[in-house]
C-alpha cells in the first residue's frame, strides 16, 4: 500500500511512518515536476528502509523472549 502511496503522493508517504520534516521536504521538491521523480524515488528507497527496521525490530523483540 505503501508502495502505490509514494508512486503518486510520496510526501504522503513520510507522514505515514512519522517522518513529518522529511515529509515537508520531500513536498517542496514534489511541487516542481521535475522533482516528481526524484521524490517519488526518495521514497521507495524510504518505505525498504523502513520495512527492514520493522522487521530487525521483529526479529530482535522475538530473541529476547526466549
Amino acid at each position: 500500500m505503501r508502495y502505490l502511496l509514494a508512486l503518486f503522493i510520496p510526501w504522503l508517504t513520510f507522514f505515514t511512518m512519522g517522518k513529518v520534516v522529511q515529509g515537508i521536504l520531500c513536498l517542496f521538491l514534489q511541487i516542481t515536476i521535475i522533482g516528481w521523480l526524484p521524490a517519488t524515488i526518495w521514497a521507495f528507497f524510504v518505505i525498504s528502509d523502513y520495512n527492514r527496521k520493522q522487521e530487525n525490530d521483529r526479529l530482535i523483540n522475538a530473541i529476547n523472549n526466549k
